[in-house]
């Protein structure tokens, strides 16, 4: 596989299926956020203190390539759910969804009840995880932008928004794995 390919020189780059867009377009915004989001939970993985997570973490990386698979693809040549054969890409289902909201359960089954939000910090693995965390939520919004224009698998909608939720519990759990503070954000009275 050549690296170099010279033809996005000029500002266009080719989805799967031929069709070429302006680098700037939403499909590619979208897809470029979730490849952005994939390195930054490399960085987390590296840095996490337990197996289990870096594992985990390792899975949410592989599902992070098919979703950007899912968004590189025209929809009109993707295999679509309704059977229609077309381009042959992998697809995210309800059961990666399902995978997701089992191991949030899992995590927050050991933490303290949420009082007030928490301000990102405290360890950097628990500053990469709100780092991926908010990326995610661009990826989601992005995501959500493009749909408006060009449908998108709802199942891919979903596992952005609950890989969101899945980070903002990892993040508190590794918090105490680490023994770091968790400095609540108390809002200050009007005037202050």
């Amino acid at each position: 596989m050549k690296i170099y390919t010279k033809t996005g020189d000029a500002g266009s780059t080719g989805l799967f299926g031929g069709t070429r867009v302006p680098k700037h377009h939403i499909r590619i915004q979208s897809y470029g956020t979730v490849d952005e989001l994939n390195a930054w939970i490399g960085l987390l993985r590296d840095h996490a203190p337990e197996e289990g997570i870096h594992t985990f973490l390792q899975g949410v990386q592989d599902q992070l390539f098919t979703a950007g698979s899912m968004l590189a693809t025209e929809p009109e040549k993707a295999e679509l759910r309704s059977g229609k054969p077309r381009l042959n890409i992998p697809l995210l289902g309800e059961a990666d969804i399902q995978v997701l909201e089992t191991e949030i359960d899992r995590l927050n089954e050991s933490l303290p009840p949420m009082t007030h939000f928490v301000l990102p910090g405290g360890h950097p693995a628990v500053s990469y995880c709100h780092i991926a965390r908010t990326v995610c939520r661009r990826a989601e919004r992005m995501t959500t932008l493009l749909h408006e224009q060009s449908p998108v698998d709802p199942v891919l909608l979903a596992y952005l928004n609950r890989l969101s939720d899945y980070l903002f519990v990892l993040a508190r759990k590794l918090s105490a794995v680490l023994g770091a503070d968790e400095i609540k954000w108390i809002p200050r009275a009007p005037g202050e």
